[in-house]
């Protein structure tokens, strides 16, 4: 009788984080995640969203730009020294766009470079005034995404 041994599918978790208390919560569950189910890996992404209703003139879009990757940078570093003693491999991505739609299309690019890994996109959920008026970018993911999403309280 011969031993047939499977191999263990790689879990990816895509994290929305914005350095809030919530998406603190959601890096810390998911590099805790990772630490007892190996094989994994993260990719902690930061969605830089501006209203649709805002109108910039190109100076001031070029402003915009600089100021976000300054806070990409700030994020990074915010994530790194949180998960500085997980040994958890990961990745810091930043993306412009409605955030719910931006997390989904880095799960998708995952998906599509790595067929095999199971994609998770976790996230922090907030009990805010904004997201009781606009709409809670975590129910956006649990109604749209392709792949499974676990909303962290």
């Amino acid at each position: 009788m011969s031993a047939k041994t499977t191999r263990v599918r790689e879990l990816h978790l895509i994290v929305g984080f914005d350095g809030s208390p919530a998406a603190l919560r959601a890096l810390d569950t998911s590099a805790r995640l990772l630490a007892v189910r190996p094989p994994g890996r993260m990719t902690v992404v930061w969605v830089a969203h501006l209203a649709s209703t805002v109108s910039l003139s190109a100076d001031a879009v070029a402003i915009v730009e600089h100021d976000f990757d300054q806070v990409a940078q700030e994020l990074r570093a915010a994530a790194a020294k949180q998960l500085g003693d997980s040994q958890v491999a990961w990745d810091f991505r930043w993306r412009q766009g409605q955030i719910a739609h931006e997390l989904i299309a880095v799960a998708k690019s995952v998906q599509a470079a790595e067929p095999d890994d199971v994609v998770i996109i976790e996230v922090g959920s907030s009990s805010s005034a904004m997201h009781r008026m606009v709409g809670s970018v975590a129910v956006n993911l649990a109604h749209h995404s392709p792949v499974p999403v676990t909303i962290v309280p």
